[in-house]
């Protein structure tokens, strides 16, 4: 057994003591050793303007990503769960009861659903219906030129999405220290929320965990930062070119 030296003893002793004396006087807490970011990344102490930047960075510089939540953009609602990274995405969204899935591989954007959602009001054996029943559980391949493919193929773009909801509106704040899924978080808002607010990680690198948007357009969740997924075109079986404009639906 090592022998621990006296005056180390007596020092310790004396540092306790003192630590004693000033909270049982004065009510402090100074004596605490606790440092809030010890083992942090140390976004949290800077500014919020710099914590955004790095937040944004640290996103785009991510390989994937995935967000699940709700947007409200142009008046509609969309429920997304997607997977994104450099070249493309695969995912869910629902908008005003159609559910649909979404796959991109570089410039090639796919749209799935069932014949009730390429035939809405359900008609009977018309051309809407026949086309319906074709396209039933299929990839069908969105023209680039069609309207629907610059509205879609937004949420198959990782770049492009993070950072149209990344930027928190109005004068930045922080707004203490959170949890999330378990993992520490700094938060920072916009116009005191009303612009958005966002939760940081303070572990590891400081990714994007949670957003709140400001005006009330939704709330995204961000998870498996930098985990690969497969992201390969359907095969042709699976496939439907409809041509150069998709059915209305």
């Amino acid at each position: 057994m090592t022998a621990i030296p006296q005056g180390r003893i007596r020092r310790a002793t004396l540092t306790s003591a003192l630590c004693a004396l000033v909270v049982s006087g004065a009510g402090l807490t100074g004596c605490s050793s606790e440092d809030p970011d010890a083992g942090t990344n140390g976004v949290g102490k800077l500014s919020p303007e710099k914590i955004q930047a790095k937040t944004l960075a640290a996103a785009e510089s991510a390989a994937a990503v995935r967000l699940s939540g709700t947007v409200v953009t142009s008046g509609r609602t969309y429920k997304l769960d997607m997977r994104l990274k450099g070249d493309g995405g695969t995912g869910s969204v629902t908008a005003e009861g159609a559910a649909f899935e979404l796959l991109r591989v570089g410039d090639q954007l796919y749209l799935k659903a069932d014949s009730a959602f390429w035939n809405p009001e359900g008609g009977k054996g018309g051309g809407d219906a026949a086309a319906a029943d074709k396209l039933d559980g299929k990839y069908v391949k969105v023209p680039e030129g069609d309207p629907s493919y610059k509205r879609f193929s937004g949420f198959t773009d990782k770049d492009v999405l993070l950072e149209s909801l990344l930027t928190l509106h109005g004068t930045l704040e922080t707004d203490g220290r959170h949890k999330r899924a378990g993992v520490r978080t700094i938060r920072i808002t916009g116009d005191q929320g009303s612009g958005g607010t966002l939760d940081v990680s303070l572990e590891g690198k400081p990714y994007p965990l949670r957003l709140v948007r400001g005006g009330d357009a939704g709330t995204l969740t961000f998870s498996a930062w930098g985990k690969d997924f497969p992201l390969t075109e359907p095969d042709k079986s699976e496939t439907v070119d409809y041509g150069p404009q998709l059915p209305t639906s």
